[in-house]
């Protein structure tokens, strides 16, 4: 196998995993009554995994997965979590109250046992 099999074949087994590990946090949101708003949203070079309305509340979430929920959260960076929140800032230009509607920055962690971990407000305003 070439290298640009091999890397095509890691991209697509990370994508799988990746849309497994949004499935279920999807899951665990409906469970606490959290409606998804749109997935995989893109906007200023910025990817949000998943936003979602808590009663008048916009949810941005970025899921990590990895070994360990530790291992997960290690992963999320703080130039990521700002083009989040870049990206963010676009997503509110279309909605009604724009700037003025109120948010949450949380982080879903999933782990190899398939558990996820929700940690509201994990990074906010930079």
């Amino acid at each position: 196998m070439t290298v640009a099999l091999q890397r095509r074949a890691r991209g697509k087994q990370a994508y799988l995993s990746g849309s497994v590990a949004e499935d279920r946090v999807v899951a665990q949101y409906a469970v606490l009554g959290v409606p998804v708003v749109a997935r995989r949203w893109r906007g200023a070079g910025a990817e949000v995994d998943l936003i979602l309305r808590d009663g008048e509340t916009l949810v941005f979430t970025e899921v990590k997965a990895a070994r360990t929920h530790d291992q997960a959260i290690a992963r999320l960076q703080q130039a990521q979590m700002r083009r989040i929140y870049n990206a963010a800032e676009l997503y509110l230009a279309n909605e009604p109250l724009g700037q003025l509607t109120e948010v949450r920055f949380d982080v879903a962690l999933y782990d190899r046992h398939g558990t996820v971990q929700i940690v509201e407000n994990a990074f906010g305003h930079f």
